[in-house]
């Protein structure tokens, strides 16, 4: 099935839900781990055949739906192969939110975020499999550029490419993928507690340094 725009996801209205790095995310917060057993036993029951990924705990269930060997080339970049959502994933989506709103389930944008690690090098073929061994136990699960955790245990790391340099100099970064709607804030948020915004001129991420020169990005899927 095709991957759908960001546009066109944007048009679905899922206010519950957010696309985030490659997949669409919702939290719908509950008041006891029981309550949240029960709503991911329903949400079991509506998507056999597109199985979910949930996280349960006692106050929140998290939910992301991608449909697997959904996949695009990102333009110009054919070396860049992403996953993305399609039409199956906003329809479950819906479903899902209609499961919620019938158990009286709020859900929670403020937590729905998807932080991961990125990586500068010059060269990711001769480190990246050293990562994906030390992260997940198997070198096989390099896949370029990123290292893939079957059981989703390990922290996501992708590898940006760069020129090669000497260390010292700071490698490693956070992306925080947010919704769109609610990266201003946590923007506002960065720089009220000490940080700068070192280079906002692409809409889909903003760099932020520390007081000590320290980067990270505000990332979206505006523009994208």
């Amino acid at each position: 099935m095709d991957v759908l725009t960001v546009q066109a996801i944007q048009d679905a209205g899922l206010t519950d839900w957010s696309k985030l790095g490659t997949a669409l995310h919702a939290r719908f917060l509950v008041g006891s781990f029981a309550e949240a057993v029960a709503f991911a036993q329903e949400v079991a029951e509506i998507s056999a055949g597109h199985d979910p990924e949930v996280r349960m705990t006692a106050t929140f269930v998290d939910l992301r739906l991608l449909t697997p060997g959904s996949v695009y080339r990102q333009e110009g970049r054919p070396d860049r192969i992403w996953s993305s959502v399609t039409q199956l994933d906003i329809d479950l989506a819906r479903e899902i939110s209609a499961l919620a709103a019938a158990r009286g389930l709020q859900a929670d944008q403020e937590g729905n975020f998807e932080a991961e690690l990125g990586l500068d090098t010059a060269d990711a073929a001769e480190i990246g499999p050293f990562w994906a061994a030390l992260l997940t136990g198997d070198a096989a699960n390099y896949d370029h550029p990123e290292v893939v955790d079957p059981t989703g245990r390990a922290p996501s790391l992708w590898f940006q490419k760069t020129s090669a340099h000497e260390a010292p100099r700071q490698r490693f970064h956070f992306d925080l993928w947010m919704p769109i709607a609610l990266a201003p804030a946590r923007i506002k948020a960065a720089v009220a507690a000490g940080g700068t915004v070192t280079d906002d001129s692409d809409p889909s991420f903003t760099v932020l340094s520390d007081a000590q020169g320290n980067r990270a990005c505000i990332c979206t899927i505006e523009g994208r």
